[in-house]
């Protein structure tokens, strides 16, 4: 039996850049089974790993009246930058939606 990713769960997910410094990531459940779902099988430390991002800096919100997960942390490098292979943060999403839910 495989486990369901965050894509066949959810409506949308979303990363955009949250000024030069940060980037944020939106995943909108659109509903509250799926919201529900999301919140209790999505790790943070999971996440994390496949941002390789530092669990102690990336931050998480719950928005349960807008089923909303929301992630935000540093850029892995200053938007435009020379080692900066995403100027819009827009691919981190495609990360989060592959991602299984326990």
């Amino acid at each position: 039996m495989s486990l369901a990713k965050v894509a066949d769960i959810v409506k949308k997910t979303r990363s955009k850049n949250a000024g030069p410094f940060w980037l944020t990531i939106d995943i909108f459940c659109g509903s509250d089974a799926a919201f529900a779902r999301v919140c209790s099988g999505l790790k943070t430390e999971a996440v994390a790993a496949v941002l390789g991002a530092n669990t102690q800096e990336l931050k998480r919100f719950d928005i349960a009246d807008l089923n909303v997960v929301k992630f935000s942390l540093p850029r892995p490098h200053i938007q435009g930058s020379l080692h900066d292979t995403d100027m819009h943060g827009a691919s981190y999403a495609n990360l989060i939606a592959e991602l299984e839910l326990d």
